[in-house]
């Protein structure tokens, strides 16, 4: 591991070297240390899906964790309320009402019992989780979105607007839905490839993704507009994470000789990296974790049992290496807990819930400033964006901006949303955006995706059969009442 440390940066636009040897700064995360939760406060015993889609299969807010796991037929996903560690019972109720796998989870920031999931299904379905958690299996999403034509990897929520949902599919198109009345409003189709990541600036302005065509790309999402392209030669870019409103994008990747690489970038000009930094010769995938708030990247790899940390700072060299919590158990996914879950009183700045596959076991990390005092520190929790959304969806979607609404951690978190989220009422009809009809049906790939086209279409068959009949008994009550009229003493 000692290699990171001997690694070269290219300066921006020079070849100067750098030696990685951390200096002695006067930075107040130079001693942070991860702590293992103990293992009563744990999650123990659940059946993690053994899906080999590069996502993180786990979301956390500061009530709920939710878990992808191995189901047949279809796809479920665990939602435990966080104080119910411990093992949890091989019939633990599940929310399970999609037909294929679930590829990726996210609770809506603003509401806490509302999560989106994605399949290969081809669907996006909005849930609501009943108050205490599920009491028995859940099928029935509050809305089944249908738009994608291929399977869909990622889901998205604005990060300052309300009931705004961005969804990537392998059809290789970005929708952006509005909740509010159950439809897709844009889709942006800069894409050529499957889409592997999206990113939002702090105020939800820009969003950056990564792509298997091998472009990092800058896009304003709702016009769809490419702002920036970068074309990776040297550093095939896997994930993109935007550095809060610091004008920069950090991505991680694998360079020319496939070792893991990670590089920052001016979102203004993507021409070149400033710089780009080899970490090891490991395999998996590098997953970046940005903490706006103290200004640390986290590196956690797939497959290793490592995360590694830095801060990032304005000036040269930009990351100064700080730490790596390390572990013997290799992880898939990291769930983290939005600030205002944290536990100021330890002084907590991040949590990650590390899911550990071969043991069926989700692992609570605590990222720890060490401090003597026990009175709340200032200087470590600023202002952070809270749960209160800034924009309405027709504000956004009208080209309004809005930074997000901060929140003191330091009363303690108490305050819970006063939104409740309501479902349109919606009739199936076709759904047309920038004058495409998303769902006619473009050829299927593969097996799976052929069964999933035919079982639609023999439902489709079905209901239009049910109609039709219903229409031809309408039909025959209607001559049957015209025949009476014609017939009645009145009208002789």
């Amino acid at each position: 591991m000692r290699d990171l440390h001997k690694s070269s940066v290219l300066g921006s636009k020079h070849g100067s070297l750098m030696s990685w040897r951390p200096q002695y700064r006067s930075s107040k995360f130079r001693n942070v240390y991860g702590k293992v939760a103990s293992r009563e406060h744990c999650f123990d015993g659940i059946p993690i899906t053994k899906n080999v889609h590069d996502n993180h299969f786990c979301a956390v807010n500061a009530r709920f964790l939710a878990i992808v796991t191995e189901s047949a037929g279809g796809g479920s996903f665990l939602v435990i309320p966080l104080e119910q560690t411990g093992r949890i019972e091989p019939n633990y109720p599940k929310v399970c009402g999609h037909q294929g796998n679930v590829l990726d989870i996210k609770w809506n920031p603003f509401i806490e019992n509302i999560i989106a999931s994605c399949s290969e299904d081809t669907s996006v379905r909005i849930w609501e989780i009943p108050e205490g958690g599920l009491k028995r299996n859940m099928t029935e999403a509050v809305l089944e979105l249908y738009g994608h034509s291929r399977r869909v990897g990622l889901v998205e929520w604005h990060p300052t607007t309300n009931n705004i949902l961005f969804s990537a599919g392998y059809d290789y198109k970005v929708l952006i839905w509005n909740l509010d009345i159950g439809e897709p409003v844009k889709m942006i189709d800069c894409h050529t490839d499957v889409i592997l990541c999206m990113s939002f600036n702090t105020d939800g302005s820009l969003l950056a993704t990564s792509c298997k065509d091998k472009k990092l790309r800058v896009v304003e999402p709702r016009s769809g507009r490419v702002l920036q392209e970068a074309s990776c030669k040297n550093h095939r870019v896997n994930r993109v994470v935007f550095l809060g409103s610091t004008k920069r994008l950090l991505t991680t990747g694998v360079s020319r000789w496939n070792t893991r690489q990670i590089a920052l970038w001016d979102q203004e000009d993507l021409s070149m990296p400033l710089i780009e930094e080899e970490i090891d010769g490991l395999s998996g995938l590098l997953f970046p974790f940005y903490d706006a708030d103290t200004h640390m990247l986290y590196l956690a790899g797939k497959g290793d049992g490592n995360i590694r940390y830095y801060e990032i700072g304005s000036e040269k060299p930009y990351l100064s290496y700080l730490m790596e919590f390390r572990s013997p158990a290799p992880q898939k996914g990291l769930g983290v807990m939005p600030k205002h879950g944290l536990d100021v009183s330890a002084c907590e700045v991040f949590r990650f819930y590390k899911l550990v596959t071969l043991k069926g076991l989700i692992e609570p990390i605590s990222m720890i400033v060490p401090r003597r005092s026990e009175t709340y520190q200032e200087d470590i929790y600023p202002m952070t964006p809270g749960t209160e959304p800034a924009l309405t969806p027709d504000e956004w979607l009208s080209g309004v901006n809005r930074d997000p609404i901060l929140m003191s951690l330091k009363e303690g978190y108490k305050r819970t949303s006063k939104i409740v989220f309501k479902a349109p009422v919606r009739e199936k009809k076709s759904v047309v955006v920038n004058g495409i009809d998303l769902l006619e049906n473009v050829p299927p790939r593969t097996e799976n995706e052929l069964l999933r086209m035919f079982f639609r279409q023999q439902d489709e068959i079905r209901r239009l059969k049910d109609e039709l009949s219903q229409k031809d008994i309408r039909i025959r009550q209607l001559q049957l009442e015209l025949k009476n009229l014609r017939n009645s003493p009145k009208n002789n």
